[in-house]
């Protein structure tokens, strides 16, 4: 119980301390608002404008949640047939690695337009979640593929050894043995894959929002800079790392939840 009294105490108390520099930073030197603002003044933005805020980090979420699952899908699938076949493996791999490094910020434009001329040929209209929604999914799904793949191709030799002298199928080794040996690894990338999703949402919600659409808690930043309303600013960045913050403890709290009757990646340390 005091231990996790102070896991929760130890970040506040630094969380404090810094508010208290920043605010004295504010006051010593005049800083004028539009350049950096006091707490005071952020909170007072987040009081203010929290409604409109609140309803734009909705939409930067919902384009962020349907990301991570279209990557835990799709990345776990793919890193299945990785598995599988050794050549599907050498021969796509290096595609989803050149998706990853490239910049999200050079081809996103490239992504709007390409999917905003489809959905209208389709006669479907212009949604442009879809395309924010592709480019937080190019983000967040690689984690997830080289950790799954790493985690299913990590299985015991002894144990692999041991199926096929047993007779046991492809899928049932893949089904018994590989996918128990992948799972702490896929919630890993899963973790890490939270937080690249909402920073892919963000990313395109910035392009989208340079073009004149109107989205999510992006476009608020643009709107506040462009407004020089920089306490605004902070109040939607605050809510951003918070959301980020949420995401990260709450994927963790289910990896925990999942792992921690059998893998001791998830027990309890010595310390504790």
């Amino acid at each position: 119980m005091n231990r996790v009294w102070l896991r929760v105490a130890a970040p506040v108390a630094v969380g404090l301390v810094f508010v208290g520099l920043w605010a004295l930073v504010v006051w010593y030197f005049a800083i004028k608002p539009y350049v950096l603002p006091g707490p005071a003044e952020v909170a007072q933005s987040l009081w203010n404008d929290g409604r409109s805020l609140l309803s734009s980090l909705w939409f930067t979420l919902e384009v962020t949640l349907l990301a991570l699952a279209a990557a835990v899908l799709i990345g776990g699938l793919i890193a299945v047939l990785f598995s599988l076949s050794r050549l599907v493996e050498i021969s796509f791999f290096p595609y989803v690695v050149i998706l990853q490094v490239t910049p999200l910020i050079a081809i996103a434009p490239l992504l709007i337009i390409w999917v905003h001329v489809l959905t209208s040929a389709s006669g479907g209209g212009d949604h442009p979640m879809i395309a924010l929604l592709v480019c937080a999914w190019i983000v967040a799904f690689f984690p997830i593929v080289a950790n799954t793949t790493v985690g299913l191709n990590s299985a015991d030799r002894n144990l692999l050894a041991l199926f096929r002298l047993y007779g046991a199928s492809r899928w049932r080794t893949l089904q018994l043995l590989r996918m128990p040996t992948a799972l702490p690894y896929f919630l890993a990338g899963v973790r890490i894959s939270g937080g690249l999703a909402l920073i892919g949402a963000v990313a395109a919600e910035f392009v989208a929002g340079t073009g004149g659409a109107e989205t999510g808690l992006a476009y608020r930043i643009l709107e506040a800079q462009y407004r020089l309303t920089t306490a605004r600013l902070f109040a939607a960045l605050i809510l951003l790392s918070l959301t980020g913050v949420i995401i990260y403890l709450a994927l963790d709290r289910l990896s925990r939840l999942i792992l921690r009757h059998w893998h001791e990646s998830a027990g309890a340390s010595e310390e504790e």
